[in-house]
């Protein structure tokens, strides 16, 4: 079911009704509700999919309960290498079985010798990326012991199944996450409100931002052979707004519908195209995922620790395996590595935590130095977006090429539609730059503006989803 669905439209105020009707007290009644809501949000795809999901919590909870009893160091290592072994076996199976028979293959043609392989017919689970590492977070955390396991078994079902982060997160932790499936909840009228603007924000960062810029990407990626140099950097700029619009809008709506619930989840972007340097980008965007790989890969490996040679190889691991966990093509790797090499130099000369606060605290306007950085920082990213949005790494290396020679300083040309897609960016762009302190561009609960003003800026934005929407896209993280 996806969240820009008449489905959804008709299934949530069902279910929050439902929910909001039961006593406070009734914790249990409450889990059960968003637990078979849950189920149906994500069965609505293929029903299917829900035997994966139902397997790994029960692994995970049964892991889980034995961890919490045993005190013996072998005996938990084995147990939580069922779990890790086992969860992604699952994913490597379903995500990746096929990439490493086309590549068996491929490598056997270098001596000469042909391969045709029968590839098998696998339907990737949506969300499986993000449920996975989500419930391993979970038994890693018992087996640390930083989590006592859970003896409710449907709220630990409810926690690996939640409907709004469920298939493109964020990647909830169950230090977070889990201890608020058990708190009585009464409804909060200021949370559930706040709750709807974010999600109102996110509809149009996916619907009018997003779906929009697609139409121009997918225009100028599909025809790149034909395209010049202006026109192929004009398409990685509208990828990296559409990738952008498309995630975080998708992460805002999942924050504002668990808010309406009575649920916190963590922030998952940090307005990370206002970044100063590319570790900055980092620390500010798909926040879930890269701090998962901090505290689950990056330290396990040692960390910072160990001197340079080995903080680089921590780094090259941590941001070729990000790139392939995106999904089974080169070309993802290829992306993870070319970020880590960019991050090479500022990790080198100690720069990587540098800039740690938002740029231009206070100031309306960035330093003349901040708003070079941040240009030169979005171009870099950009180019890093080719890999991750071509087809296969010969692709990107002819679209880079084509970038850098003299047709790149011919006019682009739009169709006519497209113009508005454009305008919009900038409005876009302008609203986020003048929000950017806060946790989400249409935050003005506490603004100072009176109440007319607010509810303006609202129905404009409802306005404009409306009137100004793209054609229909699915959201881009669906296929990781």
């Amino acid at each position: 079911m996806y969240f820009n669905s008449l489905e959804f439209f008709l299934f949530l105020p069902l279910v929050f009704a439902i929910y909001w009707l039961i006593p406070k007290k009734n914790v249990l009644e409450k889990n059960v509700v968003l637990l078979l809501a849950s189920y149906v949000f994500y069965g609505w795809w293929d029903w299917r999919f829900l035997s994966l999901i139902l397997f790994s919590s029960i692994v995970d909870y049964n892991l889980s309960q034995r961890l919490g009893k045993q005190n013996d160091k072998k005996k938990r290592k084995f147990l939580l290498f069922v779990s890790i072994t086992l969860n992604l076996g699952l994913l490597v199976f379903f995500k990746y079985c096929n990439f490493f028979i086309d590549s068996f293959a491929e490598a056997f043609s270098f001596f000469g010798q042909s391969m045709d392989p029968a590839r098998l017919d696998i339907v990737l689970p949506v969300g499986i990326s993000f449920y996975t590492f989500q419930t391993l977070s979970y038994t890693i955390d018992v087996y640390r012991k930083k989590l006592e396991p859970s003896r409710n078994i449907i709220s630990f079902f409810a926690f690996v199944s939640f409907f709004p982060q469920l298939v493109a997160g964020p990647i909830e932790r169950a230090t977070n996450l889990l201890p608020q499936f058990k708190k009585e909840k009464s409804f909060n009228y200021v949370e559930s409100v706040d709750g709807l603007r974010q999600i109102l924000w996110g509809f149009f960062k996916k619907i009018v931002i997003a779906d929009n810029c697609a139409q121009i990407a997918n225009r100028i990626f599909d025809n790149y052979d034909s395209m010049p140099g202006s026109m192929l950097f004009v398409g990685a700029v509208m990828f990296a707004f559409q990738i952008y619009g498309d995630f975080s809008g998708y992460s805002d709506i999942a924050i504002g519908l668990s808010r309406m619930f009575g649920f916190n989840l963590k922030k998952n972007f940090a307005f990370p195209y206002f970044s100063r340097d590319i570790a900055e980008f980092w620390r500010r965007w798909h926040i879930s995922l890269s701090t998962w790989f901090r505290d689950y890969l990056y330290i396990p490996l040692g960390g910072s620790k160990g001197g340079k040679l080995r903080q680089l190889r921590n780094t090259f691991i941590i941001f070729i395996v990000s790139g392939f966990w995106h999904g089974p093509n080169w070309t993802f790797v290829a992306w993870g590595g070319l970020n880590a090499l960019l991050f090479l130099p500022l990790l080198l000369r100690d720069k990587n935590r540098k800039n740690l606060d938002m740029v231009a605290q206070k100031k309306l306007f960035p330093s003349v130095g901040d708003m070079l950085r941040i240009l030169s920082t979005f171009i870099i990213v950009c180019f890093a977006w080719i890999f991750f949005r071509a087809e296969t790494i010969a692709d990107a290396g002819i679209i880079i090429s084509k970038i850098i020679d003299p047709s790149f300083f011919t006019l682009p040309s739009f169709e006519f539609t497209e113009f508005f897609s454009l305008f919009f960016l900038i409005i876009f762009i302008m609203i986020e730059w003048l929000n950017r302190h806060k946790n989400f561009a249409l935050e003005l609960g506490d603004s100072p503006y009176p109440r007319w003003f607010n509810w303006s800026a609202y129905l404009a934005t409802l306005l404009v989803i409306v009137v100004f929407a793209g054609d229909l896209q699915e959201f881009i993280y669906f296929q990781f």
